[in-house]
């Protein structure tokens, strides 16, 4: 496995990086007084919402919410995870992801030209096959296949499918202009050559569907023969340095697409009923690439959405492939996402279920299909008859090990609940969890959550939080504030504030995106963008001062705290002597100011 980026990284390349550059290449930015406006790419809107703070490098639309800096804004609007935007974000740069000690050795300059002109290599190969589909001399008969498959010309042009001409070389002479270039068409499974050394195309007579990857590069191809007596009805591209079919889902990339949210995801088992579905405004389906869904694909989706759907036939063979895709699921299954499963009708396919019910009593159909739980017990109890002792141990020792590699806590305790009750054993399981239950409420409590200050008032603890993020070189500019004191003092959002200050003081140099990008992952990141939103009348003059001020302030709170407490506790019971030195040390203290 790859080892993490350097935080130093990012932060490098954040100070690079003009988050207006970012968002102005992809929505067209107008200038409004010091910051930058356009109508959110988020949510559809008519007056712009939409700000880019080119002080803070910070982007946030008051319509929808959406907020962050380059790294965030890449992550939304090009759909990419984390480490893709970062890796899109240094190719802008010209510059290399560097991994820390442990990882993979960086790729090498002659490794990284070899990947790019292999992806613009499947790329040009991709438009060839969509111009055959419209010049070839059987282009008639390919687009009489998909208009009977009921596809409008939109939907064809939308998925960019194609044509292989039914020649022998149509890809090897149109793309083999040099020894290396019929090496690359080799390599990437594009072009075949037999035991006597004839090379000739991998994909011929065939409907060719692009395969593309999480982003949106062209690493693979499916290809559907036109008559049932052409080869196999579907041909995939196999194996090669850019294709690995197990990582790959067939129409992902177009569902992040055209989904912000995507809410659920339905796996389907082909092509044309991730084709189909869309024309039915159906965009959120993906299919496997001629194998089942692996662990991989499932891991992909649970980071995506909330919800999987897995549809398949209702057959055996259906059936059989269904739990195949749970067995799959089970060492990813988190807290958190659910996992249903779907079966059609005999003789029905996503396909032709959609066109015959229509697109709502479909959607309907994913909403009641089976949960997770009941798939799982329903297929097991076909096997094992809990209607006696022997059959409930088989049960249980079937079922266990499954259960014993589901991640989600929660997703593991329901499927444990349901054996037990399967078992005969739910009141001995019943007895458990209520021990466990009561052995964690005897351990440390939790530490204590943010508690938003009341509006009628702008805490110390608050404006010293807003002036840091704008400001990060307080932190140091002002060594007498040390907000690390009072950790532990139990004053609201003072860990936060102990956090960022001890960043901010680190890096003295940062600024508010970079701020913003430590902070990414941390419990509270929604209070620090809620924090950046909130207009202040503090000018830059006086940040320092106020800054200063603040700090006093929430010493003095915290004494007066401290004072009420040992002076209240003095009329109930003796202070210690450490006690009694604190309260008269804070009297005096007190005196004095």
């Amino acid at each position: 496995m790859a080892g993490k980026i350097p935080r130093d990284f990012i932060d490098d390349l954040l100070a690079r990086t003009d988050v207006v550059d970012i968002v102005d290449s992809r929505v067209k930015l107008k200038k409004a007084g010091k910051n930058y406006q356009a109508c959110c790419p988020f949510h559809n809107e008519k007056s712009p919402s939409f700000t880019v703070s080119q002080e803070k490098q910070f982007y946030h639309c008051f319509g929808c919410g959406a907020h962050g800096n380059a790294i965030s804004f890449l992550m939304e609007f090009d759909r990419l995870e984390f480490v893709e935007a970062i890796e899109e974000l240094a190719r802008y740069h010209s510059l290399e992801v560097p991994r820390e000690k442990g990882s993979r050795p960086a790729m090498s300059e002659a490794k990284k030209q070899q990947q790019d002109d292999d992806y613009a290599l499947m790329e040009q190969v991709a438009r060839y096959f969509r111009q055959q589909l419209r010049s070839h001399a059987n282009s008639a008969r390919a687009i009489d296949y998909l208009k009977n498959r009921g596809l409008s010309g939109d939907v064809v042009k939308s998925w960019e499918i194609g044509y292989a001409p039914s020649e022998w070389d149509g890809v090897l002479s149109t793309f083999g202009t040099s020894a290396q270039r019929i090496q690359t068409l080799l390599d990437l499974k594009l072009v075949n050559q037999n035991d006597r050394g004839k090379q000739y195309d991998f994909f011929r007579d065939r409907i060719m569907f692009p395969i593309r990857d999480r982003r949106g590069r062209v690493v693979g191809f499916g290809g559907r023969v036109l008559d049932k007596d052409s080869g196999p009805k579907y041909l995939n591209s196999p194996e090669t340095r850019i294709f690995h079919k197990g990582h790959e889902l067939f129409g992902f990339h177009q569902a992040r697409q055209r989904n912000r949210q995507l809410d659920r995801v339905i796996i389907v088992e082909g092509y044309m009923d991730v084709v189909a579905l869309s024309q039915f405004d159906i965009n959120n389906a993906t299919a496997a690439l001629g194998t089942a869904t692996t662990p991989e694909h499932l891991q992909l989706l649970m980071r995506s959405t909330s919800h999987i759907v897995c549809c398949y036939d209702g057959d055996n063979a259906g059936r059989q492939a269904a739990w195949r895709a749970l067995e799959n699921a089970l060492p990813a299954l988190k807290d958190g996402v659910k996992l249903t499963f779907l079966f059609l009708p005999d003789g029905e396919d996503p396909d032709t279920m959609v066109r015959r019910v229509g697109p709502e009593s479909f959607i309907q159909l994913t909403d009641k299909a089976l949960p997770l739980s009941r798939f799982f017990f329903e297929s097991l109890l076909k096997a094992h008859e809990v209607g006696t002792p022997e059959g409930k141990m088989a049960l249980k020792a079937a079922a266990q090990p499954l259960i014993d590699q589901v991640l989600g806590d929660n997703q593991k305790a329901l499927l444990q609940e349901e054996l037990a009750k399967h078992c005969g054993e739910y009141d001995r399981f019943k007895l458990q969890q209520d021990i466990q239950q009561a052995n964690s409420r005897g351990k440390k409590p939790q530490k204590q959550a943010w508690q938003p200050v009341q509006k009628t008032r702008m805490s110390p603890v608050r404006t010293l939080l807003r002036l840091l993020l704008d400001n990060p070189a307080l932190a140091s500019q002002y060594p007498d504030v040390m907000p690390a004191m009072l950790k532990g003092s139990g004053i609201s959002g003072i860990d936060l504030l102990t956090d960022i200050h001890g960043y901010c003081q680190q890096y003295s140099g940062a600024k508010t995106a970079q701020v913003i990008e430590n902070f990414r992952d941390h419990p509270h990141s929604q209070h620090i963008a809620k924090l950046l939103l909130q207009e202040h009348l503090i000018s830059e003059e006086d940040a320092g001062r106020v800054y200063a001020d603040s700090f006093a302030r929430l010493l003095d709170w915290h004494f007066d705290s401290r004072i009420e407490t040992l002076l209240s506790r003095s009329r109930v019971q003796a202070l210690t002597r450490a006690e009694k030195e604190e309260l008269n040390m804070l009297m005096k203290e007190r005196q004095s100011g």
